[in-house]
């Protein structure tokens, strides 16, 4: 499944386009993603671990591995003020 992901730099996050459309189908899977949220958000505060987020913008999914520093209602926030709204968000692994 990550095959089908493009790596990228988290400093080119900010030229991306989203749609507002939301990726996940299934409720199950969109509680799965907040826990998850949720424990990137500690792992990366207390220990400063990297995550890999498998997200998607208007040209297809991509991944990133990066520290998750704040979660809002709608986006994750990563160093420097890069966003990426959550709807958009498949996995964090």
């Amino acid at each position: 499944m990550t095959l089908d992901y493009q790596v990228i730099d988290k400093e080119m996050i900010s030229s991306l386009s989203f749609p507002h459309d939301e990726v996940l189908e299934e409720i199950q899977d969109i509680k799965q993603r907040q826990q998850d949220l949720e424990r990137a958000l500690s792992l990366g505060n207390l220990e400063h671990l990297k995550m890999k987020i498998y997200f998607e913008d208007e040209e297809g999914k991509k991944m990133v591995e990066t520290t998750v520093w704040g979660i809002t209602d709608s986006r994750i926030i990563l160093k420097q003020g890069v966003v990426i709204p959550v709807n958009r968000i498949f996995k964090i692994i």
